[in-house]
């Protein structure tokens, strides 16, 4: 082999800092285990003050989705997850695309074989017999042929896997630092493929392969594949290399039993924003999904990014699975919500507004400040404020409340002395209107609430508003206010 290459990519390895990737393929969505993995490096990375490198990995070409590595690239912007090497950026180890890396794959895989760590297998043995579990190692004639004869049979254009040579007896310890030292029995190892007939690496190779030449320092990735771990680091040896910290995380469940899945309906990170939560609160959320502050930290729950970063330490990983609680996540979103700015709040709640109020004259930043504290998700805003658009249907029961004394007899009484009180106002302004309607009711003694109620059922229809009657007839002016009274006056007099 021409050692020479070789070298000369070992000279490129950046080395010194820590630094970690996010290598997802481009299958689909980015669903919440995979966001929790982008997360976890990012942040192991920005804590430790390292590189955080964005790896497309699309070897497995049977499964790519078009338009799959957009929704990584939006998804890891939107979140605020930055990369300081990748394709779109560049880097001193690129490409970071896999399948730009053909060649290289299958000169380290060569080299593995000169090494007697890996051999040319030509059986029609396929990888999906070896994922069912029925590989059988001393079954396979190829492990036993001389290089000489291997080489041979290559030369002559035989069709060829490359797999790696697992040692017949003995053990292989594997540390990860979540669950400590694992060790199994290398006859429990199958000699999986490293190159494939079309010259790709498999999934396992290629990683082993970029985590090294890209200077990884710590690999994150799902607890699924601590059982591969102990094939990973046979390569490392067979090649040299020292082992990466491995970080591996428990899965992401739907409940006691099941891990979350798109098949059954789980969220991924696309969805939850179109089910009105902030990327922020789903960030913070997806953060405490096995993983835990410590110290003065240890009983807080909200958390910026940036906090987040300063924080987050690889011992507050735990082994156990974490189970994604719908509500929790919905009670961190309301948080979120309530402690954003009026203005920020507006610009994230008028898309949603707009949904149900398209009339131009009613003013979407009052309408906001009636729900910021009534809301918590952006999609229940439409069903709470279509009411000011039209006035729904409603029945006159609604004017009925015991808490504030009302029934029909008395609502007809309140509006009949509301509507000439309002109409005689100089100014329709917040002010001006609480000041009419308290002063009303204290004339006509009774409280506050026993003249607000059926105000507020006449000009909103609803029993339960963002806002009381008098934001509620303020934001819809005073003809539209007083048409609406008008008319629970009518429904009160039938």
């Amino acid at each position: 082999m021409d050692n020479a290459y070789f070298e000369a990519m070992e000279a490129k390895i950046p080395r010194g800092r820590i630094r970690t990737r996010f290598a997802p393929s481009p299958t689909g969505y980015m669903h919440v285990g995979n966001l929790r993995t982008a997360l976890y490096t990012w942040l192991i990375a920005r804590n430790g003050g390292g590189t955080f490198i964005l790896r497309i990995e699309d070897t497995d070409q049977g499964r790519l989705v078009e338009g799959a590595t957009d929704v990584i690239y939006r998804t890891m912007a939107e979140c605020g997850l930055t990369h300081d090497e990748g394709p779109d950026v560049g880097g001193p180890v690129a490409p970071y695309i896999q399948s730009e890396r053909r060649d290289t794959y299958g000169r380290y895989a060569r080299l593995l074989v000169e090494r007697g760590h890996a051999y040319y297998c030509f059986c029609e043995k396929t990888e999906s017999e070896e994922d069912a579990g029925e590989w059988d190692r001393a079954a396979d004639p190829c492990r036993a042929l001389s290089p000489e004869e291997a080489q041979a049979r290559v030369d002559a254009g035989e069709p060829y896997v490359i797999r790696q040579r697992i040692p017949a007896a003995g053990t292989t310890t594997f540390r990860d630092a979540i669950f400590g030292d694992i060790t199994v029995e290398n006859a429990a190892l199958d000699d999986q493929v490293l190159l494939k007939r079309d010259g790709l690496p498999t999934y396992n190779f290629a990683n082993v392969i970029d985590d090294h030449l890209m200077g990884i320092t710590h690999v994150v990735r799902g607890s699924e594949y601590l059982s591969s771990a102990p094939k990973y680091n046979l390569l490392y040896e067979g090649f040299g290399w020292d082992v990466p910290t491995y970080v591996h995380c428990s899965p992401v469940m739907r409940d006691q039993h099941n891990k979350m899945s798109k098949r059954h309906g789980d969220p991924s990170y696309e969805d939850l924003k179109a089910q009105g939560y902030l990327t922020e609160a789903i960030l913070n959320y997806v953060a405490l999904l096995g993983w835990s502050p410590r110290g003065e930290q240890a009983e807080r729950e909200v958390f910026s990014l940036a906090e987040l970063a300063e924080v987050f330490d690889i011992a507050g990983i735990s082994k156990s699975p974490a189970i994604f609680d719908i509500e929790k996540l919905t009670h961190f979103n309301a948080l979120y919500l309530r402690a954003m700015t009026p203005e920020a709040f507006h610009a994230a709640a008028e898309p949603y507004i707009r949904q149900a109020v398209r009339n131009p004259a009613l003013d979407t930043r009052a309408i906001a400040a009636l729900l910021q504290a009534r809301c918590e998700r952006l999609t229940e805003i439409p069903e709470k404020v279509d009411f000011f658009e039209a006035l729904p249907a409603y029945e006159k029961d609604l004017f009925t409340n015991k808490k504030s004394k009302t029934n029909d007899e008395v609502a007809r009484s309140m509006l009949e002395a509301a509507i000439p009180a309002l109409e005689e106002l100089g100014s329709w302004d917040q002010e001006s209107i609480h000041a009419c309607l308290t002063d009303l009711a204290a004339r006509l003694e009774v409280k506050n609430a026993t003249l607000m109620w059926p105000v507020r059922i006449a000009a909103a229809g609803r029993a339960v508003t963002p806002g009381g009657a008098v934001e509620i007839c303020l934001i819809l002016g005073r003809e539209e206010c007083l048409r609406r009274l008008g008319l629970g006056l009518e429904k009160l007099t039938v």
